[in-house]
């Protein structure tokens, strides 16, 4: 017997493994395809059939796109273990003063801007999902007081809607194969 596979992606910070595990306990004839995309190629996997369905970072800007919006991610200062504002169990823009911003250039650049203040060199922003996935010895992250939020959805095109999607949508919002929409 063929099975369908619905092929859902995920950017980096979001971990799917807990929607994998509900899928497979409803034992359901599709199969589920964890697919890791990059930030930069977030729109451009569903709009090349690379993915099914995929787990975003707002804002993704499209009007041929089903979105549930899930959970927000706190933003995050990251410095290298020595800075003095490691010491700080939160940081707010007060504390940044005088600092130096290593800022984004590049959806994908996480890493990289870790690796430069692991050496000690300035401060970095990020959601915090992010930082904890790049974290090393030698950099820490704290919560940035009163920093703007990101949040997480579920995008999918809206040309391809489908009972499969609709009821991944139902295991991503916690519905059991008992439950009813």
């Amino acid at each position: 017997m063929d099975h369908p596979t619905l092929r859902v992606g995920f950017v980096p910070g979001v971990e799917p493994d807990r929607f994998l595990r509900r899928w497979k306990s409803g034992r359901r004839d599709a199969w589920l395809e964890l697919v890791p995309v990059a930030l930069s190629r977030q729109h451009a996997a569903l709009a090349e059939g690379e993915v099914d369905m995929c787990f975003v970072r707002l804002p993704l800007e499209s009007e041929d796109l089903h979105a549930v919006p899930l959970w927000e991610e706190r933003a995050s200062i990251v410095v290298g273990s020595d800075n003095v504002l490691s010491l700080l169990d939160e940081i707010g823009e007060d504390d940044l003063v005088g600092e130096t911003e290593i800022p984004s250039e590049h959806p994908d650049d996480a890493r990289g801007r870790v690796e430069v203040v692991a050496t000690g060199v300035g401060f970095t922003r990020m959601p915090l999902s992010l930082a904890r996935l790049h974290h090393r010895k030698d950099a820490v992250h704290r919560p940035l007081r009163d920093g703007e939020p990101t949040r997480i959805a579920l995008v999918w095109p809206r040309a391809a809607d489908d009972p499969l999607r609709q009821e991944f949508v139902g295991v991503v919002r916690g519905r059991t194969a008992r439950s009813s929409r």
